[in-house]
């Protein structure tokens, strides 16, 4: 009879150890309830508890927590109707709180991003909803976190997956963005077409600037060689009126005599005609040969007048040409 009461009380001792103690995951807080009150928050580890006094009460992840907002449609500020796609990322930082300051933690965050999430969206007007999706999450966040921080719960992200306007609406914004896209290439092409028939005028006048700047350069290399060869031109002019004032009718029987002879070998170079019949003035052509005869015999007679230097004189030069008159014609 006492080994039986003895094993009693040993099965006794082992059931008291076992739930009297408890093991609490890494990651999560127990609440611990003394007849139903809570009494303390165990923390990951070892926990010992009365066994029949104290009970474990709820089982609180503390880990930061991935809440997905099902689908919604929302009418925005313009009477459009929008499908609209959320996550909420949360961490519970007081597990008593979240335990006993709320009945169901995620369908209470659930329920309270959703309704925030229309009132926000159906303040703005479509275009608005499309573009400015920091902004919605901006203030959903603001909104949220506030309304749960009485529950020990920190809100991190409150994110928007998805925006679905409506068939016509999306059909409409297509067409829209393609007609701007075409205005766009439009205004490009148009500005390109200026930019190049500017750089085409600014090409034309400095062409034109620099034409003209090489005509007045050679307008005045031109006046400048004309100026020079009416110099050179009165500088011979003045030598042959010193030569005519020194020598007198001789100088001007003898260069007309010369420009006399130079045009009438030109009729004999003509290469149109190979026989040539003019009149010739003998009498002006012989009273030149005659004024270049003087100038010869000028020159002849003094060196018959020099010392004789044994060289003798040859006989051409001592034969006077005697002009003889009249008129004839020349072959």
């Amino acid at each position: 009879m006492g080994w039986v009461v003895l094993g009693l009380l040993v099965f006794v001792l082992l059931v008291f150890l076992m739930t009297a103690i408890t093991m609490v995951k890494q990651g999560y807080v127990y609440t611990i309830e003394r007849f139903g009150k809570f009494t303390k928050a165990a923390d990951p580890g070892l926990t010992i508890i009365f066994p029949l006094i104290d009970r474990v009460g709820h089982r609180i992840n503390m880990m930061e927590q991935v809440l997905d907002i099902p689908g919604q449609e929302i009418i925005t500020k313009d009477n459009a109707m929008v499908g609209v796609d959320a996550v909420v990322f949360f961490q519970v930082l007081d597990a008593p709180k979240a335990a006993y300051e709320v009945s169901g933690l995620n369908p209470a965050i659930m329920a309270l991003t959703t309704t925030n999430l229309r009132t926000v969206m159906g303040s703005m007007d479509l275009d608005e909803t499309l573009s400015k999706r920091d902004e919605i999450n901006a203030r959903l966040l603001s909104v949220v976190d506030h309304a749960t921080s009485p529950w020990g719960v920190k809100i991190t992200r409150v994110e928007i997956k998805d925006i679905r306007p409506p068939r016509d609406i999306s059909e409409a914004m297509a067409r829209q963005m393609k007609a701007e896209r075409l205005k766009r290439a439009e205004i490009l092409e148009a500005e390109g077409d200026k930019t190049s028939a500017i750089l085409r005028s600014e090409g034309s006048k400095q062409s034109a600037i620099l034409e003209a700047e090489g005509k007045r350069e050679a307008a005045f290399r031109d006046a400048e060689a004309r100026e020079r060869a009416a110099e050179a031109e009165a500088k011979a002019t003045q030598m042959v009126s010193d030569a005519i004032a020194s020598s007198g009718n001789q100088a001007i029987n003898y260069f007309v005599a010369q420009e006399y002879t130079k045009a009438v070998g030109k009729f004999a170079d003509s290469p149109n005609a190979k026989t040539i019949l003019f009149p010739v003035e003998a009498t002006q052509l012989i009273g030149s040969l005659g004024g270049i005869g003087e100038l010869v015999r000028g020159v002849v007679q003094p060196e018959e007048n020099a010392p004789d230097s044994g060289v003798p004189i040859p006989q051409e030069r001592k034969r006077a040409s005697v002009p003889r008159t009249g008129r004839g014609n020349s072959q």
